[in-house]
C-alpha cells in the first residue's frame, strides 16, 4: 500500500512473530510464511478454492500449525492505483475471514507480483506445467517480502 494509506496499516501487525502471505485468486490461494524474525518470506501451499467456509477452515489450519499472528493479504490495485472489482471481491474475503480468526489482516499492493514471479520463472527455464504449479505460493511469497522489507524499514 501506499504510505498515505492507511486502510489496514502493516502498523496494525504485532511487532514480532510470523506472519501468512495471500495471494488471493479466484481459482487459488497461494501461501506463504516468514521466519519468526521477519526476514525472509518462504513459499509454504497452494489452497485450491472452493467454499469460503472450507477456504477458511485451511486458513485457519495453517495460522494454527505455523503460529502465524497476523496475515498480509495481496491487494489487486489497477496499474494507476485504482480499485477494480478483484479489489472489492479481496476486501470482502477478507471481511469475512477476519470475522472467524482472532489475527489481524492487513493489505499489501500486489501489483505485479504474478508477473514478476513469472517472468523469473520463464528466465529460470521452469516449464509452463511446473510454472501453473508454484506460481501462486510463490506470488504470496513475493507480497510478503515486500511487507517485511517495508516493516524493517520503518
Amino acid at each position: 500500500m501506499s504510505e498515505n494509506d492507511n486502510i489496514n496499516p502493516l502498523t496494525d501487525l504485532p511487532p514480532i512473530g510470523k506472519l501468512l502471505g495471500l495471494d488471493l485468486g479466484t481459482k487459488t490461494i497461494g501461501v506463504a510464511i516468514s521466519d519468526s524474525l521477519r526476514m525472509s518470506a518462504t513459499p509454504l501451499t497452494t489452497i485450491r478454492r472452493s467454499k469460503f467456509t472450507q477456504d477458511a477452515e485451511q486458513l485457519d489450519n495453517l495460522i494454527e500449525e505455523n503460529k502465524a499472528i497476523g496475515i498480509v493479504l495481496g491487494l489487486p490495485l489497477n496499474m494507476d492505483g485504482s480499485e477494480g472489482p478483484r479489489v472489492q471481491s479481496t476486501r470482502a474475503f477478507a471481511r469475512n475471514l477476519s470475522a472467524r480468526i482472532s489475527i489481524p489482516i492487513v493489505f499489501w499492493d500486489e501489483r505485479l507480483s504474478t508477473s514478476a514471479v513469472t517472468r523469473t520463472l520463464i528466465e529460470a527455464d521452469v516449464s509452463r506445467s511446473k510454472r501453473a504449479q508454484v506460481v501462486d505460493k510463490l506470488a504470496a511469497s513475493y507480497i510478503l517480502q515486500g511487507a517485511l522489507e517495508r516493516l524493517r524499514r520503518g
